[in-house]
């Protein structure tokens, strides 16, 4: 368990990919690992506290198709009670800031991971994923 800010995630992501079961993976998959974990996890710091603190718990799983991942917060659920369906932005004129919150992040995750579900219950959120390796 750390705190959900930035260098709390810095570090506890760091220490996560230097143990198994992320240190056990491929080069490339252990890049797959750290890029999608750094983006669940800012999501939740910065979405689901809402840049106001709070606290992450984050348990790794070998399996035999990958790494079997957790993520469980006590901060605000997700929208409608479901995860973003990271669409793409079809505007390619579109300036920086008029580009919509929540595409490229969900996207990247929904395209490098399987099995993706979110749940909350008793004022938790539950996201598991499976990392391929």
């Amino acid at each position: 368990m750390f705190d959900a800010d930035p260098v709390a995630i810095r570090r506890s992501l760091s220490r996560m990919l230097a143990s198994p079961p992320l240190s056990g993976l491929a080069a490339e998959a252990r890049g797959v690992a750290e890029l999608v974990l750094a983006e669940s996890l800012n999501n939740v710091a910065e979405h689901a506290y809402d840049e106001g603190g709070g606290s992450i718990e984050v348990t790794l799983r070998q399996d035999p198709d990958g790494i079997l991942c957790q993520i469980v917060d006590s901060g605000r659920s997700m929208p409608n009670g479901r995860l973003p369906e990271g669409q793409l932005p079809t505007n390619t004129n579109a300036q920086l800031q008029d580009l919509p919150e929540g595409g490229f992040g969900w996207h990247l995750i929904r395209s490098l991971c399987a099995d993706l579900s979110y749940t909350r219950s008793e004022g938790k959120n539950l996201l598991m994923y499976l990392i391929p390796g």
